[in-house]
């Protein structure tokens, strides 16, 4: 089930242009309505369910219908974000709840260094991928003598008449 929001909760992130759900939707399905300061999943039919803006309301306004490998159906999950980790709070049609706490990132923020090590971009014009150094040199066998068999040749109409 798509993403949808709970207009009593959402206040339209404070009025700013953009809500943190318009920001973070991979798909670009939040849009805030402007008469009532409210964020909106814009086309629910294309929503993939990805989790992101329920995550980052801060909230909590925008909810999803859990999936059923870690909430059967009726139970709900609510995400709790801190700055380190998020608190998924499941609550279950029996009444049971449980708790996972999950953190947001394994590294340092500004640790991982994406292009350390890599040649500097070329210009466009050069046939080098972006690892390469020089083009590699197609090896060829030498000393062998290649013969074609019968299974090898192509025949045209000519062959044919």
């Amino acid at each position: 089930m798509p993403t949808f929001v709970n207009p009593e909760k959402c206040d339209g992130c404070k009025g700013g242009e953009k809500t943190a759900c318009m920001y973070i939707c991979p798909n670009d399905l939040m849009i805030l309505d402007p008469e009532a300061m409210r964020a909106y999943n814009q086309e629910p039919e294309a929503c993939w369910e990805c989790y992101s803006c329920v995550k980052i309301c801060p909230q909590g306004a925008v909810e999803a219908r859990p999936y059923g490998d870690f909430a059967p159906m009726g139970g709900t999950s609510i995400p709790m974000r801190s700055a380190e980790d998020i608190m998924w709070t499941v609550k279950f049609r029996n009444g049971d709840v449980k708790r996972f706490k999950f953190p947001i990132r394994t590294t340092p923020e500004g640790s991982i260094k994406p292009y350390e090590g890599k040649l500097e971009p070329t210009d466009l014009d050069n046939e080098l991928l972006f690892t390469e150094t020089e083009l590699a040199v197609p090896q060829v066998v030498a000393g062998n003598e290649i013969k074609i068999g019968d299974a090898d040749k192509t025949l045209t109409i000519k062959d044919l008449l």
